[in-house]
C-alpha cells in the first residue's frame, strides 16, 4: 500500500501540472486574438481626378507610416479598430476607424481637395508667401530613412567623405521603384531650378531660406539634390505651381534630415 507521503506527493504534483496546463490554455486564448488581427490593409487613393502620389497613410495604434506610390497604392500592418489618418498639403485630413470590410481587398479610399484655399493664391496678382509654421514631415520622414539605413548601412556608407555621393545615393534610393515608361518630361535640371529661385517671384531666395528652412551655405548643394531626385519639368508650366512646391517641400525636409543624420553620423565617428 502507498505511504500517506507517497499519495500526497502525487496529489501535489498533480495539481502542479493541472495548474501549468490551466496557464498555458488561457496564455493562448489571450494571445489568439492578437495572433488573428495581424494584418496587411491594402489600399488605393483617389480624389476627384484620378490616383494620388505621396498621401501620408498614418496608423496612430501602431504608429505605423507608409506613402502612397505614383499609383496611389499602399499596404500598411493594421489591425481591425486600428485609427487610420490619410494627410497631404492640399488634401483635407481624413481618418477612419478600420472594420473587417476593408480587409476583404485593396479598398478604395477618396479624399477630398482643399479647392477653396487653391483658388485663392492663384488670383492674387501679387502671390503670397506661403507660410509652414512646423516642419512638414519631419519625424515621418526620418523614421522611414532610419529603417532604411537599419536595414541597408552598406548603402549610405560615404565614398570618400564627399556628402553630394550620399545625398545622390539617397535621392536614388527614395525613388519610386516602377516599370519604366518613357518620360514625356524630362527632369528639371540643376541649372532650371538655380534659374527658378533666381528669376520666379514665387519661388524665390525667401521662400528657400524662410519656407524650406534650406541654409545659405548648402543652397547650391539643395539644387544637386532636387537634380539627383529627377523632378518632372512639367511641374514647371504655371498651372502646376503648386505641385511643384508640395515636391519641393517633400525634398527640403528630406534634404535636411539628410543632412543632419549625416552630422550625427561623422560626430559619433570622431
Amino acid at each position: 500500500m502507498l505511504s500517506m507521503v507517497s499519495i500526497n506527493s502525487l496529489f501535489f504534483r498533480a495539481s502542479i501540472n493541472y495548474t501549468m496546463q490551466k496557464t498555458t490554455f488561457l496564455l493562448f486564448l489571450l494571445c489568439l486574438p492578437l495572433l488573428h488581427n495581424a494584418q496587411t490593409l491594402k489600399g488605393k487613393v483617389y480624389d476627384s481626378k484620378g490616383t494620388i502620389k505621396n498621401i501620408k497613410v498614418y496608423n496612430k495604434t501602431q504608429n505605423r507610416l507608409t506613402l502612397t506610390n505614383d499609383d496611389g497604392d499602399f499596404s500598411i500592418t493594421a489591425n481591425v479598430k486600428d485609427s487610420i489618418t490619410f494627410e497631404s498639403l492640399f488634401y483635407h485630413k481624413k481618418t477612419i476607424i478600420l472594420e473587417d470590410i476593408h480587409f476583404t481587398e485593396t479598398f478604395v479610399f477618396e479624399l477630398k481637395e482643399i479647392l477653396n484655399e487653391l483658388d485663392e493664391v492663384e488670383i492674387k496678382a501679387e502671390p503670397e508667401q506661403p507660410v509652414f509654421t512646423e516642419e512638414t514631415y519631419n519625424a515621418e520622414l526620418k523614421n522611414i530613412l532610419k529603417e532604411d539605413i537599419k536595414n541597408n548601412p552598406h548603402l549610405y556608407q560615404p565614398t570618400s567623405g564627399n556628402i553630394l555621393a550620399v545625398l545622390g545615393l539617397v535621392a536614388k534610393l527614395l525613388k519610386k521603384k516602377d516599370k519604366y515608361r518613357e518620360p514625356i518630361y524630362k527632369p528639371i535640371t540643376y541649372t532650371q531650378i538655380d534659374s527658378l529661385f533666381d528669376k520666379s517671384d514665387f519661388f524665390n531666395k525667401e521662400l528657400l531660406s524662410k519656407d524650406l528652412k534650406i541654409p545659405e551655405d548648402k543652397t547650391y548643394l539643395f539644387y544637386d539634390f532636387c537634380d539627383a531626385k529627377e523632378i518632372s519639368s512639367k511641374l514647371l508650366k504655371d498651372e502646376n505651381k503648386m505641385l511643384l512646391l508640395e515636391e519641393l517641400v517633400l525634398n527640403s525636409q528630406l534634404f535636411l534630415i539628410i543632412l543632419e543624420e549625416y552630422k550625427e553620423k561623422n560626430v559619433s565617428k570622431e
